[in-house]
């Protein structure tokens, strides 16, 4: 087929939606383009829902990734606030819950994923609030003024920048996690040590190692109750418990579909037809010679691109070491790396300074890396967990030894 006389459709307006349309242009693709997303809202980054648009410090059109006329100008037919229902793969058409269809030469999924809700007495009501989309983060930044009671069920990127935002507009703020340390699903035990430490020296009473099992209303006042007994009184009710990805449209479909939508690195699914990206995805990485699904700014944007340049005709995977990113009070944290296991630590600095690195480390190899306030040290991290090779851990340890200067010698 002539890459230049087809049609894509990409369904899903979010972030790797909205880039994915932009790089195929970029890229010199001239066929056409359509863009259906289920939100008013054109393609925008998510990463200021918990920050600056929670904190009212930016505008929603800041969000953005581009002004709605660059859809226009560049001949993206953009369809907001339209809902697909349906794919009919062997008539390679997508039907919208309006009862329009649209048909496709190439299918793109960029469908990413929503909130995972509480399930438990009491979740349902309308206090009970998660933070996933625009109209999520403006109706949390509503209740967030000096004094209101805010109760955060989980302590991981989205729970903690919330929290952190609330605490300086005044709020009181309680966090409830079940595991004994915060971000324990992306970091080791001694980062999410000194994160609750932070979190308490800013006023947070985070309480780990706790289940939420009820939120009744009485008095006008939430109050969760925990599984040893304890009440916690609230005005607000976060819960941010992780996400799920939105792939009922690709199951349904008959595509291959495991905790995400299947693909390989080329942002292949199990039809030819059919390409994903971003959060839906649970794609291979050649780096970490296996498939994961990842919800981070980077993946959505830079899988997003390179599966765009794939469907225009190139041949490149995509390939990245996963990378985190979050602003809280005055520490920057990154995280490099999805290791299933480590069997020790490197650390130059310390957790009692105010900047630090550490390595997690395999059999002498790193395979992944967290900086705090130190974020200068990330790019080279990534470059030696990219290569996979033996690293002098006394020399890793050495603040001294530049690791710029590390990275290029392995």
């Amino acid at each position: 087929m002539n890459v230049a006389a087809r049609h894509i459709l990409i369904v899903g307006a979010g972030h790797a939606g909205g880039v994915a349309a932009a790089t195929l242009r970029q890229t010199g693709f001239t066929g056409a383009i359509t863009l259906i997303g289920g939100e008013a809202h054109p393609p925008y980054e998510r990463p200021p829902l918990s920050k600056e648009l929670l904190a009212g410090a930016i505008p929603v059109e800041k969000t953005y990734l581009r002004p709605l006329a660059f859809y226009t100008e560049n001949g993206i037919a953009f369809r907001p606030g339209e809902t697909a229902v349906a794919i009919d793969r062997a008539a390679q058409r997508v039907e919208l819950a309006n009862g329009d269809t649209v048909p496709y030469d190439a299918l793109l999924l960029t469908l990413g994923a929503r909130a995972r809700r509480l399930a438990l007495p009491g979740a349902d009501h309308p206090r009970v609030l998660y933070l996933r989309d625009i109209v999520d983060s403006l109706a949390l930044r509503e209740h967030l003024n000096t004094g209101a009671r805010i109760a955060v069920i989980g302590a991981g990127f989205i729970g903690l920048e919330a929290a952190a935002v609330a605490r300086k507009h005044g709020a009181a703020v309680t966090v409830l996690e079940v595991q004994r340390e915060p971000l324990q699903r992306v970091c080791a035990p001694e980062i999410g040590r000194f994160m609750a430490t932070l979190h308490r020296r800013n006023g947070v009473n985070l309480r780990t190692g706790v289940a939420v099992v009820a939120i009744e209303e009485k008095g006008g006042a939430l109050e969760i109750r925990t599984a040893d007994g304890e009440t916690v009184a609230a005005d607000i009710v976060l819960a941010g418990i992780g996400a799920q990805p939105n792939v009922e449209l690709a199951h349904a479909a008959g595509l291959a579909v495991e905790d995400g939508i299947v693909t390989d690195e080329f942002g292949r699914t199990s039809d030819p037809n059919v390409f994903a990206a971003g959060d839906v995805t649970r794609h291979f990485n050649p780096l970490l010679g296996r498939k994961l699904r990842l919800e981070a700014w980077q993946n959505a944007q830079n899988q997003a691109m390179a599966v765009a340049k794939v469907m225009a005709g190139g041949d490149r995977p995509h390939a990245e070491v996963p990378w985190f990113w979050t602003d809280q009070y005055d520490v920057n944290l990154q995280i490099a790396g999805a290791p299933k296991r480590w069997d020790d630590l490197v650390w130059r600095g310390g957790p009692d300074d105010k900047a630090f690195t550490v390595f997690a480390m395999q059999d002498g190899k790193p395979v992944a890396a967290t900086t705090m306030n130190n974020g200068r040290e990330m790019r080279p991290a990534r470059e030696m967990i990219a290569r996979g090779r033996a690293v002098d851990p006394a020399r890793l340890a050495d603040a001294k030894v530049k690791l710029q200067d590390l990275a290029r010698e392995t």
